[in-house]
């Protein structure tokens, strides 16, 4: 367990607009700063980050949080490995003691294929560097296809030897668990014995974005017969193809500072661009971009340029996730290298210079590409033609954010040009289609209305969740809460503190009904009465993240003044440390009128039970006594901030 000096010292350096700026593309909106969601897809930037609160939150999908908890949803870090992420970013030393069970807990799969992937990257590179016959073999063959020894290092290549259980007896024998080494795909078990998987391979490591190892691709030396050319790890805890670009760690500075991906299809395309310098490049492995690849590659530029072979089938794999790419309102060029070539094979003809030049005078525009392509297939054939009409309208109509809309109509009127038919058809059959999706995704969406249970609670919604504003009960428990966290060691008098007063008000009225923030209000007064010195913000990175997440979704974000107020209005603007005191003498007189209404309302139904004289005079009395409360606090909600 990290010692509480040292996350302390991480916390006091953390700067949340850094962290997830490292994830996130952001841009400076007011006093925070506004991106896409990494959490859902979005084409409308909802996720905001508050560097005065330290917390993001998505106002589409609800998802909020610390620096800590967006590295653990984003990286699937644990609480242990966010924090060192953290110290080793701001050269904290860390200091460890006895892990907690709670820790422990925390330490789920995935934390252990991280370590058995970079484990498994040692050996093969040292397979690779120190052994006879990864120099004679696999080295060898790695420098005549080019490649220096600066670059190999730099992605970590590595090579797998020919012997069956090679790396397994190793790794065995340093007693890493056989489950969890067939789970990372280097181990295989067949007939009962485990072997490895890679024999006789180049690996090459993947990395995530932050650069650790989540898989493998292994590719085979040279050319053998019924053996596939790569084989990858399969789908894991931390290994998800779909999300997955080859590269991305190494790229993600230089596609933001160019403002343009590249993307390729192998890995060795990859390397060799990086090793002419060229390193805003991505590779996808040769399958159909997916939404997820995508999304990661709009983090850092809305500018994608493919490069693939000239060839029939590098037109063809071009061609697949073009769509999706559209939606996803990324702006698609397409270059296709000339003379049976590829990426890695070009760039070492030609060079550097070269290749750059050579991509800036051939980007082709995809979806006139892709027409041009169509109508070279179709000919005279009129039925491939009414094809191509139906598939290029397909395609535009997926253009469909407000800023794409001028673009819309000029591929519009370029597209008629080239087809020969009237625009205004064209641009009617455009309509037709975008109008019939929104059509199929609203009856969806009616379905899943439809098909909610009764029992389920409601949607979390964006800026206004209209069942928590009807629930002035939850609500004003919440804001107590909140209080008690942001201001409990501020004064309320001359002798007493906020804390102080709260606990008093708690023991005497049990205003908290709901058991989480009953449950954090005891732990905040445990801290407090302990001499400790309980803030907001070390709640907001408590080691318990039900606490945590618990005490973000209290941290709302609020409206923003507006910069102008003192220019225009010549006075400041109150602001919530000038307040709390109405703030919470409001939330107190509304919790406490609660309870008396609960109170008359029970004295009532008593009421109604059989009684003798003197028991029913006690319950007058009472009930005389409680209106007369309730009237007092009803005033006094009159004169306080109403919630």
């Amino acid at each position: 367990m990290i010692s509480q000096e040292t996350i302390q010292q991480i916390l006091s350096r953390i700067d949340i607009v850094e962290i997830v700026g490292g994830f996130v593309k952001l841009k400076k909106r007011g006093a925070n700063y506004l991106g896409n969601c990494p959490f859902h897809n979005e084409k409308t930037p909802s996720f905001t980050v508050s560097p005065a609160k330290e917390l993001f939150k998505c106002f589409g999908c609800g998802k909020s949080g610390n620096a800590v908890s967006f590295l653990m949803e984003h990286e699937k870090y644990s609480y242990v490995d966010a924090l060192k992420f953290l110290a080793n970013k701001y050269n904290v030393t860390v200091e460890e003691t006895y892990s907690s069970p709670q820790v422990k807990e925390m330490r789920q799969t995935a934390d252990s294929l991280y370590i058995i992937n970079s484990f498994a990257q040692q050996f093969f590179a040292k397979q690779l560097f120190e052994t006879e016959e990864g120099q004679s073999i696999a080295l060898s063959y790695l420098k005549e296809r080019g490649f220096r020894e600066d670059i190999i290092h730099k992605f970590q290549i590595g090579y797998s030897p020919r012997q069956r259980d090679a790396f397994t007896s190793e790794a065995i024998k340093q007693q890493y668990n056989p489950e969890l080494l067939t789970k990372t795909g280097i181990v295989a078990e067949r007939n009962g014995e485990l072997m490895d998987n890679y024999r006789e391979r180049i690996i090459f490591p993947i990395h995530n974005n932050t650069g650790k190892i989540i898989g493998f691709g292994a590719r085979i030396i040279g050319k053998k017969e019924n053996a596939p050319k790569y084989i990858n790890t399969p789908e894991n805890e931390v290994y998800v193809k779909s999300k997955i670009l080859y590269g991305t760690y190494f790229a993600r500075q230089a596609i933001d500072k160019n403002d343009e991906c590249l993307l390729v299809e192998g890995y060795t395309d990859v390397v060799s661009l990086h090793q002419a310098g060229i390193e805003n490049v991505v590779a996808s492995g040769g399958t159909s971009l997916t939404p997820d690849q995508l999304r990661l590659i709009k983090k850092y530029s809305n500018n994608l340029t493919i490069l693939y072979d000239g060839d029939a089938a590098g037109v063809k794999a071009a061609m697949r996730g073009l769509d999706l790419a559209l939606e996803e309102g990324l702006n698609v060029r397409l270059v296709l290298i000339p003379d049976n070539e590829d990426p890695d094979s070009y760039v070492n003809k030609v060079g550097a210079q070269g290749f750059n030049e050579f991509i800036r005078n051939n980007k082709k525009d995809v979806i006139l590409f892709q027409l041009e392509v169509m109508l070279k297939d179709a000919g005279n054939d009129s039925t491939k033609k009414a094809a191509a009409v139906n598939t290029i309208a397909e395609s535009i109509s997926r253009i469909n954010k407000v800023e794409d809309f001028t673009r819309k109509q000029d591929y519009i009127k370029k597209s008629a040009e080239l087809l020969k038919i009237d625009e205004a058809g064209l641009l009617t059959l455009v309509n037709k289609l975008t109008s019939e999706r929104i059509i199929k995704q609203e009856e969806r969406f009616q379905q899943v209305v439809t098909d909610v249970p009764p029992d389920m609670p409601p949607p979390e919604f964006g800026y206004t969740d209209s069942v928590e504003f009807f629930n002035l009960d939850i609500k004003n428990e919440r804001a107590l809460v909140c209080l008690l966290l942001e201001f409990g060691l501020l004064h309320w008098d001359e002798q007493t503190t906020v804390a102080q007063h709260v606990f008093a008000e708690i023991d005497e009225w049990g205003m908290i009904e709901d058991a989480e923030l009953l449950h954090l209000s005891t732990v905040y007064r445990e801290a407090y009465q302990q001499g400790a010195e309980p803030t907001l913000k070390g709640f907001i990175f408590h080691e318990d993240q039900n606490i945590s997440k618990l005490t973000v979704s209290l941290s709302e974000f609020g409206n923003e003044l507006s910069p102008n107020w003192i220019r225009i209005y010549e006075k400041p603007f109150p602001t919530k440390e000038d307040l709390y005191i109405q703030e919470l003498q409001s939330v107190l007189t509304y919790l406490k009128l609660r309870k008396i209404k609960k109170m008359i309302e029970e004295n009532q139904r008593d009421m109604e039970l059989p009684h003798n004289d003197e028991e029913l005079i006690t319950l007058i009395k009472t009930h005389q006594h409680l209106k007369e409360l309730e009237m007092e606090l009803t005033k006094a909600l009159g004169t306080v901030i109403v919630r």
